[in-house]
């Protein structure tokens, strides 16, 4: 049995990926504050032009994350 591939698969159902807008003058400052958030997130930038971001998390760890994300002083859409 390939335990590699297991553990891709476990990874995969854990993982979760959001995509959100921002303005992009704020991308950096998100950056920074999930980062600082530790093990929550990290943040990724896709679009830098439409200030399209990649937020990568897990499914135990979104909930409150989304909810301290809501709490920052910036505006961000959920896509």
């Amino acid at each position: 049995m390939n335990h590699g591939v297991q553990a891709n698969a476990l990874f995969c159902e854990i993982d979760t990926i959001i995509k959100a807008r921002i303005d992009r003058s704020e991308i950096q400052m998100l950056c920074k504050l999930v980062e600082g958030l530790g093990h929550l997130g990290i943040v990724t930038t896709t679009n830098k032009e439409l200030g399209e971001v990649m937020i990568q998390t897990t499914k135990d760890c979104w909930p409150e994350l989304k909810r301290l994300i809501e709490k920052m002083p910036m505006e961000i859409d959920f896509i």
